[in-house]
């Protein structure tokens, strides 16, 4: 019996080591060398291509070219061997999408993924395929990882030493292009990615900025505003409180709700804030496609092996939440698209939904971790706030979290873009918004915005002085011409339509300025511009 024993525990001995033990040209560059730097691009490209080669349930492809000529890959990871889009549609599986790296110096995301391509292709995870199809985008923003430097991420402490930049190649923030889309890389993205394998399940990997909270990880869900709510609910109310309570459980991690607090409004904190609504973050958007989306950030002040360690804790309990809940998810998006559709149907013309919105209180939080501030006083006899190494539990922390419409507007049931405006169809298009050009000339009734007032902020953000229509609407009854463009509201993308096009939407396509030229071309004073897209409830013979 004793060797019998032995025996077995030097089984079960070599069996641990074996799911240990990997090739060299598996282990990633943080493992190399103890932590102190983060993958190359070229790293990334040597290891997907190492593990394409040893396992058949891979599948490598470029979604798109970087401006400096860099791949940004994209692995397929599935049971049944599947390469392209059309195959995912007949296989009937929940496609789930996960990318790290969209800011090159928030680097957990990208070690992460290449992590659980090792587990789930090799280890012990290859059940996470039963049920579903994954899709990992390891290195998002292929050129700016590359260009590293010491203390970029001060927040992060040196740790690993050398990060690369936040925006892209072009100077722009990946994670406020989503409406504009004037990055190669969201181009890209959504054509090669999001619209031909329409995943139900978006993930954005993320480190946060710098708020000293007490929890590994932060999350938080798409904000709709103006979508459909069934996937926010979803996803806010069911799916990640159930996962933060299994990473308690199985791993004494603490993860919370995503946002900041501010010294500024006195100590212990009372307020903790998310960030906004727009949808310009691909994280919102999602909410507007009837899609399920989480926003994942790493605390950054944990050192890098640990901010590895709890991302790779959620995205592992994220993989296993929607392996089991395939069904449910794949409803609940099904759902969503017929009733955005039978809603816009059946609501053109009367159906009211919200243009601009206000951050607002959504709960308190209760045992709301923190490391804790003390009061120093200076020598001039003036008191500041410093932090101490002590985390603590406050009670009655108001979570701002709800996004209250500040401005409606009236929902068509379509919109006519003058021919010349071929500019907005085309980002439309882009979407994977249905455009069509009228085949004849006809004749619409509905409504003309007149703008009469117009301002563009002093302060450039993302390359754009952000513009601000106001005016009021005036029925009108208006014909086109053949070759003018008409986006029906009735198809799932219908909440995107409406914020992209809206004048007085805070997040769409006026406030991106691409109507600049027009409205300053037209306007003169005291009389007020008539916004070119129309929006009509009736179409006429």
């Amino acid at each position: 019996m004793r060797i019998l024993s032995t025996v077995i525990l030097l089984f079960s001995f070599l069996s641990v080591f074996a799911q240990q033990s990997w090739p060299e040209d598996l282990i990633t560059t943080p493992e190399k060398t103890n932590y102190i730097k983060t993958s190359t691009h070229a790293d990334v490209m040597d290891f997907v291509k190492a593990i394409q080669s040893k396992s058949e349930n891979a599948f490598l492809f470029s979604m798109g070219t970087s401006k400096e000529g860099k791949e940004i890959p994209v692995v397929v990871l599935s049971k049944d061997k599947i390469k392209t889009a059309a195959e995912v549609k007949t296989s009937g599986k929940l496609v789930v999408y996960i990318q790290g790296n969209i800011h090159a110096g928030e680097v957990e995301g990208k070690e992460v993924l290449m992590l659980l391509m090792r587990e789930i292709l090799l280890g012990d995870k290859k059940h996470l395929l039963d049920n579903q199809i994954i899709l990992f985008a390891p290195i998002y923003n292929t050129d700016s990882n590359d260009k590293m430097e010491k203390g970029r991420r001060p927040s992060q402490e040196d740790s690993p030493l050398e990060v690369g930049l936040r925006e892209n190649s072009q100077g722009l923030d990946l994670n406020r292009d989503g409406m504009k889309m004037e990055a190669i890389e969201t181009q890209s993205l959504f054509a090669n990615v999001l619209l031909p394998w329409d995943p139900h399940v978006f993930v954005d990997l993320h480190t946060t900025n710098g708020t000293w909270h007490g929890y590994s990880l932060t999350w938080a869900p798409g904000y709709q505003s103006s979508g459909h709510p069934a996937t926010y609910e979803f996803v806010n109310n069911k799916m990640l409180p159930e996962i933060t309570s299994v990473v308690k459980s199985k791993y004494d991690l603490n993860f919370g709700p995503f946002g900041d607090y501010y010294l500024r409004e006195g100590w212990p904190p009372k307020n903790f804030y998310t960030y906004n609504h727009h949808p310009r973050y691909l994280v919102n958007q999602f909410g507007l496609r009837n899609r399920l989306s989480i926003l994942s950030e790493a605390f950054a002040h944990e050192r890098f092996y640990q901010r590895i360690h709890s991302t790779y804790r959620f995205v592992s309990e994220i993989l296993e939440y929607t392996n089991t809940h395939t069904s449910q998810i794949m409803e609940i998006t099904k759902r969503a698209d017929a009733e955005t559709v039978a809603q816009m149907q059946n609501g053109g013309g009367s159906l009211k939904k919200g243009v601009r919105f206000k951050m607002a209180p959504l709960k308190k939080l209760n045992s709301f971790l923190t490391y804790d501030y003390i009061q120093k006083q200076k020598t001039d006899g003036t008191i500041e706030n410093v932090r101490s190494g002590k985390i603590s539990q406050y009670n009655d922390v108001t979570y701002h979290a709800r996004f209250e419409p500040t401005l409606e507007a009236t929902v068509p049931s379509g919109y006519i873009i003058p021919a010349r405006f071929s500019k907005i169809a085309d980002n439309l298009r882009m979407h994977g918004i249905k455009v069509d050009p009228l085949s004849k000339s006809a004749t619409f009734q509905g409504e003309v915005f007149q703008i009469k007032k117009f301002e563009k902020a002093k302060q450039v953000f993302q390359g754009h002085a952000m513009a601000q229509a106001d005016g009021q609407f005036v029925s009108a009854t208006k014909r086109f011409s053949k070759g003018d463009f008409v986006v029906e509201m009735n198809q799932p993308l219908a909440n995107l339509i409406f914020y992209l096009l809206e004048p007085q939407s805070d997040d769409g396509l006026l406030t991106w300025n691409f109507l600049d030229e027009y409205i300053e071309t037209n306007k003169g004073e005291n009389k007020p511009v008539e916004y070119p897209v129309f929006k009509y409830t009736i179409k006429n013979k």
